[in-house]
């Protein structure tokens, strides 16, 4: 894996690891559940994709210092998020979420076009990998999954993002460049998409 994309797949799990902290503690859960949680949100989208590209060890196997992390913010993040006020915990939990579905994405679809998988499976690796790890942390929630809610646009940000990726990448723009392009594209469509109420037809 290379540098770039190595610091991308740490600030997705930074990000999508945050998203958990703040849900569990709106669900006041104890320390456990905080690093329950956020470890599931981080790791889950990763994990599947990684089953499913057949990538052995798992990459928070073979990187033990990202379960490492997550366990120490667990325990330094708590006291801090118990302060937080819930239109603050909202707020936070959009933008957490939106940057984790951009990194992580872009991500499951580089990996997936190293394996040499068809641009479409490329697309849909990356998705997979963007939306799982979120939907794992709404059902030990308690909550109906975002993804398959009627809400604001989310899956359809991170395939956006996945094409902007490929499409910049088969044009042999710069890897760096297309990483970023990719990932600012899924999370400055999920931003909008929350600030201006789009939603896909019924």
């Amino acid at each position: 894996m290379s540098s770039m994309l190595h610091s991308i797949e740490v600030a997705g799990i930074l990000a999508f690891a945050s998203s958990g902290f703040i849900e569990a503690r709106r669900k006041r859960m104890d320390v456990v559940g905080v690093f329950t949680v956020a470890f599931i949100t981080a790791f889950g989208g990763g994990t599947l994709r990684d089953l499913l590209l057949d990538r052995r060890p798992l990459f928070w196997v073979e990187n033990q210092e990202y379960p490492i992390l997550i366990f120490v913010i667990s325990l330094i993040a708590i006291p801090f998020l118990r302060h937080l006020r819930n239109a603050v915990t909202e707020s936070a939990i959009v933008l957490a979420d939106a940057l984790g579905l951009g990194l992580f994405s872009v991500t499951g679809a580089s990996l997936a076009q190293e394996a040499d998988m068809p641009m479409f499976v490329c697309v849909m690796m990356g998705v997979i990998t963007g939306i799982f790890g979120g939907v794992l942390r709404d059902i030990i929630c308690n909550e109906i999954p975002l993804v398959f809610r009627r809400s604001h646009l989310y899956a359809t940000c991170a395939f956006a993002g996945c094409w902007a990726y490929l499409l910049l990448n088969w044009l042999q723009v710069s890897e760096a460049v297309a990483l970023g392009f990719g990932v600012g594209i899924c999370f400055v469509l999920r931003m909008l998409a929350v600030r201006f109420d789009w939603k896909l037809p019924v």
